[in-house]
């Protein structure tokens, strides 16, 4: 029944087409797999474009999908299941890129370390850290990389100093893990560290106080996705660009706490405030991949793997697109 179903419905879809081409010619909204790995206000951009209509303004149907770590965001990338990767230059991305995958960054929206490392009470410099549990994400995704970024700058070696990963989940739970005593500290989005702070506990530095060149959060895809479709990317790309104008306009801060608090599940509105200031200045209209902070990234990650000194950073960058909006005065 099912079969002769799904012919009925094939035939009636022909019929349709001949009998009105102007009608079988309207373009459907293009579907689209987003898949961010992280759960801060860094993601904040994707909620926005989705929620203010950025998405259908383009004529794109965008499905966010969140997933529990970077490697497994990388499965579905691999598998053709998702078409985006929403995130940072770390292990995971360019391993993938290492292992095969025709992985590129074709736009960046913040291009330095960003966080706060947010730990426990009787800490109180980076060498406390030493011989303690941080938390972590995933091994070689993009917290990983943030902490391993951090340790580099405080000249702390994890195997030296006897510091264990743990692998604990997404920021909410690792701001629990820190309240509880579980971990000694992580790299947490500003939204949850501040509640922390609120109760006592200290933030270890702000590390985009740093300026350390990285390509934090960006758009990644795949080569053969663009030659493919490369209007698609093209429109996904000016709806976030879209949205980071959105976000930068005072008048929109309401809609935008708004939106924050619902991606967060925050309970009040007053503690979307900080993550809302984090996206109004480290958003960036100028919205290039960043290829020094790909080199940040490679170099860090070659400590652990050597393999990593074969990649070339301008290589796996592809911002034509990014070129156009800027001939055509976006920014």
């Amino acid at each position: 029944m099912k079969r002769i179903l799904l012919i009925l419905l094939a035939g009636m879809g022909l019929v349709w087409g001949r009998a009105f081409p102007a009608m079988a010619a309207l373009a459907l909204p293009a579907r689209v797999v987003i898949t961010p790995a992280g759960f801060s206000e860094r993601e904040g951009l994707l909620i926005v474009a989705r929620n203010q209509g950025f998405f259908r303004k383009r004529n794109l149907d965008a499905q966010l999908v969140l997933m529990p770590n970077a490697p497994t965001a990388f499965s579905a990338l691999s598998a053709g299941e998702s078409h985006f990767y929403f995130g940072t230059a770390s292990g995971t991305s360019l391993g993938a890129i290492l292992n095969g995958l025709d992985g590129v960054f074709v736009a960046g929206f913040i291009n330095k370390l960003v966080g706060a490392f947010a730990v426990g009470k009787d800490i109180r410099t980076p060498n406390d850290l030493k011989g303690k549990q941080i938390g972590v994400a995933s091994l070689a995704g993009g917290n990983w990389m943030y902490t391993m970024i951090a340790f580099d700058h405080w000249g702390i070696d994890p195997k030296r100093d006897n510091i264990t990963f743990r692998i604990i989940g997404n920021t909410g739970v690792r701001a629990q893990s820190i309240a509880s005593g579980i971990i000694a500290g992580s790299m947490l989005g500003y939204t949850f560290a501040t509640n922390l702070r609120r109760d006592g506990y200290p933030i270890l530095a702000d590390v985009a106080d740093l300026n350390i060149p990285f390509q934090d959060t960006a758009l990644y895809t795949r080569k053969s996705f663009i030659a493919q479709h490369p209007e698609t990317v093209e429109n996904v790309i000016r709806a976030l660009f879209d949205a980071v104008v959105f976000i930068q306009e005072p008048a929109n801060k309401n809609a935008v706490l708004k939106d924050l608090v619902q991606w967060l599940r925050l309970s009040k509105t007053e503690d979307a405030l900080e993550g809302y200031e984090f996206m109004r200045k480290m958003y960036t209209r100028r919205i290039y991949p960043t290829v020094d902070g790909i080199r940040t990234a490679i170099r860090v990650i070659s400590t652990t793997n050597e393999k990593f000194r074969g990649l070339k950073a301008e290589e796996l960058v592809d911002d034509r697109i990014v070129r156009k909006l800027e001939k055509e005065g976006a920014f």
